[in-house]
């Protein structure tokens, strides 16, 4: 089903601990607000507000860099105006089912969402949520009395809506008074609020300890994947060739249906390898007229997008070029630089290497060049 989202990320986080505020922690080695991010784009999110406090929206550029179909805008003094901030910014229409998720929460997947979004079909908004399993006390220093937890259920998110009812409930909020979730809104404003199965690793990392659990769990949540890509081409007529998506004079041109770039074809194939989606003639089949001289970064974009809309993260590229020429060293660290923007990785994280077949096989005779590429990627287990 076809959803929207909006994230919070806009509080300090203050409970935490000392340090950066908790959306911009890392876990497993990436920001907190992009574990979310990424857990909803993967779940098919059609668009993701993200909504930061207004000195985070470069930080949040830089946290979420290399996903698509998001976009930060700056929240509010409190929870409830950055999630109508949310609302204001979404491109959808008021009979489009959102979800508002607290970044605070990393591990949301697509199997929360499609309840919550089943749910909101027979009612105003759904909540994920959990029974309360302890034995509840009221009191300071001294138990006052113990308190029945029967009925009692934790609220967790994302919680569901549609756009249109969830704005025109905050429109009649009480001036002064603070919801403590969404799903209270839309109840005092006299909607249906359907429960549906909360899971306990929508967990909300609130103290310092929590991170530590949250860290184990993060281990077993993503797995690293290698793909493999090898092309090869022939040399033809020409002043020049493109490898690595930079243009190198030469005396012979490489002839392909494309530009022939074969460094970015075989990244191209080894990130659709990594992810299980097939190889790059499936997706650009040369007997297709429109990708006739095309240029080659089409094909790894392509790639990038397929990755992200599965939830994965690009780890590294390794791509190794063979051929007697053209020399490869002075045009490496431009191969680089262009990878690395093309896949959204630092650059530290791109290798390009060059070698020969000291005059044997085909590239040895320069008749043509041959490329391969390994590409890792993490991904939800």
């Amino acid at each position: 089903m076809s959803f929207s989202a909006i994230v919070v990320a806009a509080g300090e986080g203050l409970r935490a601990g000392p340090g950066e505020p908790k959306a911009w922690r890392r876990l497993g080695a990436r920001p907190l607000v992009r574990w979310s991010v990424e857990g909803l784009l993967a779940a098919g999110a059609d668009e993701v507000v993200v909504v930061v406090a207004a000195e985070r929206l470069a930080a949040a550029g830089e946290a979420l860099q290399g996903l698509e179909r998001w976009r930060a805008v700056a929240g509010g003094q409190t929870r409830a105006q950055s999630v109508q901030a949310g609302l204001a910014s979404l491109a959808c229409p008021d009979e489009a089912m959102v979800l508002v998720h607290d970044a605070a929460r990393p591990f949301v997947t697509a199997s929360h969402v499609a309840r919550l979004l089943a749910a909101l079909e027979t009612a105003d908004g759904a909540v994920p949520a959990l029974p309360v399993p302890d034995t509840l006390k009221r009191g300071e220093s001294l138990v006052a009395e113990t308190v029945s937890r029967e009925g009692l259920w934790r609220a967790q998110t994302p919680q569901a809506f549609r756009r249109g009812r969830l704005g025109a409930a905050y429109g009649r909020w009480p001036a002064g008074e603070e919801p403590t979730d969404d799903a209270g809104v839309v109840e005092r404003d006299g909607g249906r609020v359907a429960m549906v199965a909360g899971d306990p690793m929508l967990m909300k990392l609130t103290w310092p300890e929590d991170f530590l659990m949250a860290e184990q769990l993060a281990g077993g949540q993503r797995i690293v994947r290698t793909g493999f890509g090898l092309d090869a081409h022939r040399f033809g007529p020409g002043d020049a060739v493109i490898l690595g998506g930079v243009r190198i004079a030469h005396d012979h041109g490489l002839i392909g249906h494309s530009d022939a770039d074969a460094g970015l074809h075989a990244l191209t194939d080894a990130l659709l390898g990594a992810i299980a989606e097939g190889d790059i003639g499936q997706h650009f089949p040369p007997s297709d007229p429109q990708w006739k001289d095309a240029s080659s970064d089409r094909f790894l974009v392509h790639a990038v997008g397929l990755a992200q809309a599965k939830g994965a993260r690009l780890l590294s590229a390794d791509l190794t070029l063979v051929c007697e020429r053209p020399k490869i060293g002075p045009h490496r660290e431009a191969m680089r630089a262009r990878i690395a923007e093309l896949l959204g990785l630092p650059i530290e994280r791109v290798s390009v290497k060059a070698t020969t077949t000291e005059g044997m096989g085909f590239t040895g005779r320069e008749e043509g060049l041959m490329a391969q590429a390994v590409v890792s990627v993490e991904t939800p287990a």
